[in-house]
């Protein structure tokens, strides 16, 4: 969903030029040369460089991996514990407020965004937000399109006489996720060339910790060689490659 949404997306004509919807052998397939180009040797190692002709699940890393080999800017945050009552995420409804209203002037009662969907994971299956709406009372409410749905009943929400009944099957309240942990994978713009050389070296995973019940704490690890390399290319260190010495 996320990827025939960018297809529609005049900003990413360039880096998916002449790419159609994907099947899902293609986008294992596409993973796969992702990882021959040296993306996420980690993951690619643990799923032993093969997605094809398996039913190795894709998750957050993998759909990462793909959309950064084709020069799509994204990152990946983890929501890895609950951060309201009864296990349920009200961060995770924060971020992606935020995410939606970053680009928005005024505060129209409806407001439509050239923002990509945001690809949502939790343990087993994986979903599409497509929006987000926030109540009167402050209520948040997520918008998402769940492969899992029935055909015929997405196919009533492109009925311009649909009944407002119809979108109950989207909205999903703070209560209705409650899964130990969640991914995102929110796209952010296009990469430059120079720019995906470096994220071979970079796995841009951000991780959401409960610092205080106002603040977040954002941690970005990169191991250390590869830290090297990336100031290397820009010009900012010399070492010699063959004797390990700055």
């Amino acid at each position: 969903m996320l990827l025939s949404s960018l297809l529609q997306n005049d900003a990413y004509d360039d880096c998916l030029k002449g790419m159609s919807i994907p099947c899902i052998p293609k986008i294992q397939s596409m993973i796969e040369d992702a990882w021959k180009e040296g993306f996420d040797p980690q993951g690619a190692s643990q799923l032993n460089n093969r997605l094809q002709g398996t039913k190795a699940w894709i998750g957050a890393c993998e759909v990462y991996t793909l959309l950064t080999s084709l020069r799509v800017k994204c990152h990946i945050v983890d929501f890895h514990k609950s951060t309201g009552p009864l296990g349920t995420h009200p961060r995770l409804f924060e971020w992606i407020l935020n995410y939606y209203s970053s680009d928005r002037e005024g505060s129209p009662k409806v407001m439509c965004t050239s923002k990509p969907p945001i690809y949502l994971q939790h343990q087993g299956h994986s979903r599409t937000v497509v929006g987000i709406e926030e109540r009167k009372n402050r209520t948040l409410c997520l918008l998402i399109f769940d492969p899992g749905c029935p055909s015929r009943e997405m196919q009533k929400l492109l009925k311009q006489d649909m009944e407002a009944s119809n979108l109950k099957q989207l909205r999903k309240f703070v209560g209705n996720l409650k899964h130990k942990q969640y991914q995102i994978v929110a796209v952010e713009g296009v990469l430059s060339s120079e720019e995906k050389v470096v994220s071979i070296y970079i796995f841009d995973y951000v991780k959401l910790e409960q610092v205080e019940l106002t603040s977040l704490r954002f941690l970005v690890k990169i191991s250390v060689i590869p830290l090297y390399l990336i100031l290397h290319y820009f010009g900012f260190v010399s070492f010699n490659f063959w004797s390990g010495h700055l």
